[in-house]
C-alpha cells in the first residue's frame, strides 16, 4: 500500500467538502497560495473561507513558491498543517519551520539524478521530501527510476503528471502520491467523478 494521497490544487468549497466527506478521504489537500501563474491559485480571502472548515483527519497544505516574508506573515494564522515549499534553500526552510512552527514538505523539481540528490540537504529539516517534475503549474513528469537511490526510510512524496491509473504501480512503495491535473476536466476544474475513482482505488 502507498502511505496515502494528496489532492492538490483545490480552489472551491463544493469540491473541498466532497473530498473531506468521502468514505476514503486523502491524507493531504493542497492549496496554491502564492503562485499566481497557476490556474489553481487561490486568493487570500477565499483561502480563509476554504481553510475554515472541519477538516477531520485530513492535513491542509499551503503550497508556496519561494515565499517572501510578507506572504508568510499573511498566511500564518490560516488553518494549515504543512507548508509545501518550492525554491527554498535548506537554511531558509529551517527558519520558516522554526518561526512558524509548521510541518514542512520540501519540494524538489526533478529532471536528472543531481536534482534527486538534493534531498540530502533537507534531511532533519523537512518532514516530507516531495519529488516533483519540472514545470510547476504545467505538471510535467519525470523518470521515477531516479528515485531508486532514495532510501525507503526517507518520508517521501511523488508528484508530476501522475495519472489515476498509475496508482496501482505505486502500491508496493512506501510513498505518498500527489495528484492534481489528472483529476481535472477539459476546462481545468476538479472533476468529482475522477476524484471519487482515485480515492476508491487507493484504499
Amino acid at each position: 500500500m502507498i502511505k496515502g494521497l494528496k489532492i492538490c490544487g483545490i480552489s472551491d468549497l463544493e469540491t473541498l467538502n466532497y473530498i473531506l466527506n468521502h468514505q476514503y478521504p486523502p491524507k493531504f489537500i493542497g492549496f496554491i497560495c502564492n503562485y499566481k501563474k497557476s490556474k489553481r491559485f487561490v486568493e487570500y480571502k477565499k483561502l480563509k473561507i476554504l481553510t475554515n472548515v472541519e477538516k477531520k483527519n485530513t492535513n491542509f497544505v499551503c503550497v508556496l513558491v519561494n515565499p517572501d516574508d510578507e506572504s508568510l506573515e499573511k498566511i500564518k494564522k490560516l488553518n494549515f498543517d504543512y507548508y509545501q515549499l518550492y525554491d527554498v534553500d535548506p537554511e531558509r526552510t529551517k527558519m520558516i519551520k522554526d518561526k512558524y512552527r509548521v510541518n514542512i514538505i520540501s519540494a524538489l523539481t526533478i529532471k536528472c539524478q543531481g536534482d534527486v540528490d538534493k534531498y540530502r540537504k533537507y534531511l532533519g529539516i523537512a518532514d516530507i521530501i516531495l519529488f516533483d517534475g519540472k514545470g510547476y503549474e504545467k505538471s510535467l513528469g519525470f523518470d521515477h527510476k531516479l528515485l531508486n537511490t532514495v532510501p525507503n526510510s526517507i518520508n517521501k512524496m511523488i508528484a508530476g503528471n501522475i495519472k489515476i491509473e498509475d496508482i496501482s504501480s505505486f502500491k508496493n512503495t512506501n510513498t505518498f502520491i500527489d495528484l492534481s491535473g489528472a483529476l481535472e476536466n477539459r476546462e481545468g476544474k476538479k472533476d468529482i467523478t475522477k476524484i471519487n475513482k482515485l480515492l476508491n482505488l487507493a484504499i
